[in-house]
């Protein structure tokens, strides 16, 4: 199977290399870059999936840097189309996206060395440093394990054109941390080159 693979950042694509991993795809920050990216991948290569890695902020209280949050589900946490629509949900699309059955299966069988989550990413263009963000976030999304700032937006473009999709995201900062931003900072600075084994080992798999 050919995987497309798309991370955001610079610092992530490098935490690639360092793990052996070639031929991911850099969208930069944010909904629109990672649906763009999404789409010209779609287009152009032609994958047979798309996984979507990097890092992302803990919700939950039991998950914690290091760990590894499976997006069985995404969803975005700054969308509001108004009245006959759920909080987060895009008019006339579901509310929440599905990962692809196979790949959450495939990856759910792995055995990182590092704890692992399966549940709901939340993403959306904003990095959370405030509690009364993260109050707000896990006001609509209760069950709500982490946030990013694209898995949602790559999953709505891979339902546009039927293509399978996965998130997963390593944390880089938690809700249990006083300081997120601190936390982030010093989480690039000790991210170890064995940080993305989990993502090779996926990918060798598939």
């Amino acid at each position: 199977m050919k995987a497309g693979l798309i991370v955001a950042m610079a610092s992530e694509l490098e935490a690639l290399h360092r793990a052996g991993i070639r031929g991911a795809k850099q969208s930069g920050i944010g909904k629109v870059e990672a649906a763009r990216t999404a789409t010209e991948m779609i287009l152009r290569d032609r994958p047979d999936c798309i996984i979507n890695s990097g890092c992302a902020g803990g919700l939950a209280p039991g998950v914690k840097v290091g760990d590894i949050v499976l997006g069985v589900q995404t969803a975005y946490h700054d969308v509001w189309c108004g009245e006959g629509n759920l909080r987060g949900q895009v008019q006339g699309l579901p509310p929440r996206f599905d990962a692809d059955p196979t790949l959450l299966q495939i990856a759910r069988d792995l055995h990182p060395g590092y704890p692992l989550h399966s549940g709901l990413l939340c993403s959306g263009d904003l990095f959370v440093t405030q509690r009364e963000e993260e109050e707000r976030i896990l006001a609509v999304y209760p069950d709500a394990l982490a946030c990013d700032m694209e898995s949602a937006a790559i999953a709505q473009v891979c339902l546009y054109y039927g293509v399978p999709f996965l998130s997963f995201r390593i944390v880089s900062d938690s809700r249990v941390e006083s300081a997120r931003e601190t936390v982030y900072r010093d989480f690039w600075k000790s991210i170890s080159d064995e940080s993305f084994d989990f993502l090779r080992e996926l990918l060798d798999k598939i």
